[in-house]
Order: structure tokens, then C-alpha cells, then sequence
């Protein structure tokens, strides 16, 4: 069960994280609450399974997310999408380094 609620909490904070109202401090905050999160998940497949899938659809958005700051050429729209962007690969960081450390978890208990 605690297990099913990190899942959900963590879907949440990542909700929140890829929206653009949360200012630095509210920011450092879910960003704290994730971490938390993401290390009451198992160390079995079915944990790593759900974090990789979380890990690439951070992927998917943040590739995304370049791809319409290319397409972006008023200045005054280009600073917040660059934030937008350092943002997301902050998190995408996070959940990259999350995932590498559950797939030695996982593996060690092989």
C-alpha cells in the first residue's frame, strides 16, 4: 500500500513540476517531497518498471519542450521557455540518477 501511494504522490509532484506556476521556492519544495517519494519506491522490477517509464516520459517532454524553443524567435517568450527547459532537465536529472540507482538495487538483489 505504500508502495501505491508514493506511486500516486510521485505522479503528482511530477504534475507539478512540469507546470510553469511554481516559483523557485514552491519549486525546491516538490522537488524535496520527490525525492522523498521516489525513496519510499521498492527495490524490485515492478518499481524500477514505473520509475523508467516516469524517466522517459520526462524524456518525451523535455524533447519536446526544446523543439518549441527552437521554434521561438520573441525574445520576450524565450527567457521563459529557457527556464521552462532548465526546469525540466533539472527534473529529467533527478529521474535519470533515481532510475541508475534503483537499476543496482535491483540487480544487487539478483
Amino acid at each position: 500500500m505504500h508502495e501505491f501511494i508514493a506511486r500516486e504522490n510521485i505522479d503528482h509532484y511530477l504534475h507539478l513540476l512540469n507546470g510553469t506556476g511554481l516559483g523557485p521556492e514552491k519549486r525546491a519544495t516538490v522537488t524535496k517531497l520527490l525525492i522523498e517519494e521516489l525513496d519510499h519506491l521498492g527495490d524490485d522490477v515492478a518499481q524500477l518498471e514505473f520509475a523508467e517509464t516516469r524517466a522517459a516520459s520526462g524524456r518525451d517532454r523535455l524533447n519536446e519542450v526544446r523543439r518549441k524553443l527552437g521554434d521561438m524567435s520573441a525574445p520576450e517568450h524565450r527567457a521563459q521557455a529557457e527556464r521552462l527547459v532548465a526546469n525540466f532537465e533539472a527534473t529529467q536529472k533527478l529521474l535519470d540518477g533515481f532510475c541508475h540507482h534503483l537499476r543496482n538495487k535491483v540487480s544487487n538483489h539478483r
